[in-house]
């Protein structure tokens, strides 16, 4: 537990280290506790530095100065019954998105050869949904494993809810992994979708990790949650041994009932992503959705504590130009790298 004294002097001593301390007891393989998790959402802006250099110390033992990429493909868009509030895609939302159904073979083809070529190390097939329909089953099993022999990417699909069936079908065409976000708390979730609960997600993801598939869930951060929100979606992803985490920042798209919403600033983002190394040290941590638009400048910072982000656009949304994400990893003194092994390969490096 992160302690403070009543001695301004010791404490001025203490706080440019403390985040040092926590990080080695994490590299020591001790659990972050939910109070300090709010203490590091809380940690001032002026030890902001310190707690980035303690977050990049964990990553480092796990994945090295590798940054993996991820390419989303919306295969299909809007038309979904859902009411996510977040959503451009959603029931309830007038955002002006294109709308269409499930792409066809040769568009998914040509998705996964502009993921390769941008050196990608997973395609995502995402489609907008409750769950997949038979023939979007279908068409997912017969297309990934040309994916696959022709590129030599991972999949990853995004179908929504799944049924243990379904789940048992990915795997068997060769789908690696599957993302289902939990989004958001367990408490704080009734108040951004009514149409499906978090525990439909909770077992989605049980269904997933199952049928033996690597488990792909991240949400959220800034519809208007509480730290508490923040910090139990972390525990709760450490619980299930999540693999990979996406973490979103809200880009409060007009037409949705969140248009407008603006609780995010730099810092925190930079706060959340520590927090998240932190609880879950050895998972691939993503910077998602709204990485340009809140963490601005400081986007790079970002990668002391995450190892992987999305090349290319959202789903219906733009982002940089991948040349600037490569001269980004390159100024840092990363390295994109495919190679499916390398955190299990660092993963017994002891702590410098």
């Amino acid at each position: 537990m992160i302690q403070a004294t009543n001695s301004s002097e010791t404490e001025q001593a203490w706080s440019g280290t403390r985040w040092h301390q926590l990080a080695t007891r994490v590299l020591d393989g001790q659990v972050v506790t939910e109070e300090e998790g709010r203490a590091i959402l809380a940690c001032p802006d002026d030890e902001l530095l310190d707690l980035m250099s303690a977050a990049l110390r964990i990553r480092q033992r796990h994945w090295g100065k590798t940054v993996q990429l991820y390419f989303l493909m919306n295969a299909k868009s809007g038309l979904c019954p859902e009411d996510c509030g977040y959503c451009s895609q959603s029931k309830v939302s007038n955002a002006e998105i294109p709308r269409y159904n499930l792409l066809n073979r040769a568009k998914l083809l040509e998705g996964a050869r502009i993921a390769r070529e941008q050196n990608a190390k997973t395609y995502c097939i995402v489609i907008s949904a409750r769950g997949p329909n038979e023939r979007e089953m279908a068409a997912v099993e017969a297309i990934v494993p040309e994916i696959k022999a022709q590129y030599d990417l991972d999949v990853c699909a995004c179908l929504g809810l799944l049924t243990p069936e379904q789940a048992q079908r990915l795997k068997a065409c060769g789908v690696d992994t599957v993302n289902h976000n939990l989004n958001t708390s367990e408490n704080y979730y009734d108040q951004i979708c009514s149409t499906h609960s978090y525990q439909d997600r909770i077992e989605t993801l049980r269904a997933v990790r199952g049928a033996g598939l690597k488990v792909c869930s991240g949400g959220i951060i800034g519809m208007g949650e509480q730290d508490s929100d923040v910090v139990q979606m972390a525990m709760a992803l450490r619980d299930m041994r999540v693999e990979s985490i996406p973490l979103n920042f809200l880009n409060a798209i007009d037409g949705t009932p969140l248009a407008g919403r603006s609780d995010l600033n730099p810092r925190y983002c930079l706060k959340s992503l520590a927090l998240y190394r932190f609880m879950n040290p050895s998972s691939e941590i993503r910077i998602a959705g709204g990485r340009e638009l809140h963490l601005g400048s400081l986007q790079a910072l970002g990668l002391y504590a995450a190892n992987s982000i999305f090349v290319g656009d959202y789903l219906t949304t733009k982002g940089q130009a991948p040349e600037s994400d490569y001269r980004m990893i390159a100024e840092l003194g990363f390295e994109v790298t495919r190679h499916e092994e390398v955190g299990a390969e660092l993963s017994s490096v002891k702590n410098p």
